[in-house]
């Protein structure tokens, strides 16, 4: 059984309004989004309070960057698909060839390490474009609510118009 979130703050997303996120010692351990009817669990550290401090300000203004404790785990590969994805600056895409390219690895291992992202947001997913021009996928999803959530990201960021 999987412990509660430490903190669950409302977002300004429609549809899944909640994100709920897990601390360990070392910093954020996971991040996910959470139907509006889950109760919401206000910060209690420091550390906690500073990740939703600064989540507040980029859900304000797109263009906020995070500078939070991560303590991401996974392959190596992932790691260092994550850390090319934190490099991704704000209201910018890139393709899932260019990440491949820079990790030396295949478009759709990218795709499968953006799709297992412990702590989408903070670490840039979303910012991860098919190369001709579409989307692509968003938490394994090609269409519904997740790709909504995608598509509300690159707005607010001003990545994309649509």
């Amino acid at each position: 059984m999987r412990k509660a979130f430490d903190v669950v703050m409302a977002t300004p997303i429609p549809g899944r309004l909640r994100i709920g996120l897990r601390f360990s010692w070392a910093g954020i351990t996971e991040a996910d989004w959470l139907p509006a009817t889950t109760p919401l669990r206000a910060p209690r550290t420091p550390k906690q309070k500073e990740a939703v401090a600064q989540l507040k300000a980029f859900l304000r203004d797109g263009k906020t960057k995070f500078s939070l404790s991560l303590d991401l785990q996974g392959t190596e590969h992932q790691l260092r698909v994550w850390r090319a994805l934190l490099a991704i600056p704000p209201g910018k895409v890139r393709s899932y060839g260019d990440i491949a390219r820079k990790v030396h690895s295949s478009p759709r291992a990218v795709g499968h390490a953006c799709r297992t992202n412990p702590i989408p947001v903070i670490v840039p997913c979303h910012r991860v474009v098919s190369a001709d021009g579409g989307l692509g996928g968003y938490m394994g999803a090609f269409a519904g609510d997740p790709l909504a959530i995608k598509k509300w990201l690159l707005r607010h960021e001003g990545a994309i118009s649509e």
